[in-house]
């Protein structure tokens, strides 16, 4: 009889062993996905902030605090975590599958991306808006909100709106559009953001372009009203210094492409693009031929939203938010205009908005728009 308990309780240790190495390997095959979020095929509930573009564990800044060291003999590059927690002190290795944080032919190869949080990992990611991901905002507008749900918010021509209004961050956009003949409202597209933080401004904006050339750059970044060059050359970034809360903005491409990354609060994948002829032939827009409606698409990742968020995306990033726009619909539309209007492209202030800007803010000259 107590042979037979040994050898039950051998076999069920065994058995624990076992299903212990499964979690394991369930959780280091998923080829550094977890918790990236950008697949937007609308699993995502928004109450986990895990899945959906938002990190709220606490890791403001943790994200980069590393040292970069020699690559391997490979060429992988390698990190060594500087901030305090589970990755201190740990040395972060690209994988095979993505060498460099920076590689050179970004729209075929995907980017290593290191994080030093508690997530204390590193994943391969395409270093571009993915229009189909959570946090994105693209074409006329449609937005993919936290909770993977699709919907279209069509603001107004010549309108700025709240698209993320939270304690420490706003983020505002301004939209530009064309109504054509028998139309009773606005064909719009997001011409410009401004990321607001503590007494901070940054303005992202597609600039006014009659002919499109992709080897032309039309964007055009405003730092605290003063306009910044982001060199195409070596790290091909500009970042600030001397501020508590780093801000870098670094090519994705030779033009019209940059990543922006707000330390501890956002960052954004870019591009500016056109509305090409044929799109506007399909879509009736009847542009006039001297405009090529240079317009971003952005997709987004926060950091440490509250729960009580609001914007026209940010309120889909609320813990128990439930989406009012009619599922199954081709263009499942989101209403609420009159809530997110701001007065101007850098103002926090609509019906709703949370953000309240630091002392020391000054007044600074608005972004060139249509």
């Amino acid at each position: 009889m107590d042979t037979r308990k040994s050898c039950i309780l051998v076999a069920f240790f065994v058995l624990l062993l076992s299903m212990d190495a499964i979690f394991v390997e369930g959780d280091t095959n998923n080829n550094g996905n977890n918790g990236n979020g950008n697949n937007g095929n609308g699993n995502g509930n928004g109450n986990n902030n895990n899945n959906n573009g938002n990190n709220n564990n606490n890791d403001d800044g943790k994200e980069t605090d590393y040292d970069v060291l020699s690559p391997t003999a490979t060429g992988e590059e390698r990190s060594h975590c500087k901030a305090k927690g589970a990755c201190y002190s740990k040395t972060l290795v690209c994988p095979s599958q993505c060498p460099e944080k920076k590689p050179k032919q970004n729209k075929k190869k995907k980017g290593c991306y290191v994080d030093c949080s508690s997530k204390c990992e590193v994943t391969c990611k395409y270093r571009k808006a993915n229009c189909n991901g959570y946090g994105s905002l693209c074409y006329d507008p449609r937005f993919v909100g936290g909770d993977g749900v699709m919907f279209y918010f069509h603001g107004a021509k010549g309108g700025n709106f709240a698209i993320v209004s939270d304690d420490k961050l706003q983020i505002n956009a301004h939209f530009i559009g064309t109504r054509s003949e028998g139309r009773t409202r606005d064909f719009t597209w997001v011409q410009a953001l401004a990321v607001m933080f503590e007494t901070h401004t940054l303005v992202i904006a597609a600039k006014r372009i009659s002919h499109w050339d992709n080897n032309v750059d039309a964007l055009t970044i405003r730092w605290d009203g003063e306009t910044i060059n982001i060199p195409t050359e070596g790290e091909a970034e500009w970042r600030t210094s001397g501020e508590e809360r780093q801000v870098v903005v670094e090519r994705t491409d030779d033009t019209n492409s940059v990543r922006v990354r707000v330390a501890g609060l956002v960052e954004m994948d870019i591009r500016v693009t056109p509305i090409g002829e044929n799109e506007n032939k399909v879509h009736n827009y009847q542009l006039p031929a001297d405009d090529a409606f240079a317009h971003l698409e952005t997709q987004f990742r926060f950091s440490n939203l509250s729960d009580l968020v609001e914007g026209v995306l940010g309120k889909s990033y609320r813990p128990d938010y439930v989406s009012p726009v009619k599922i199954g619909v081709p263009m499942p539309m989101m209403g609420g205009e009159d809530k997110y209007q701001t007065p101007s492209l850098y103002s926090p202030l609509c019906k709703v908005c949370r953000f309240q800007r630091e002392s020391g803010f000054g007044a600074i000259k608005e972004v060139i728009e249509y």
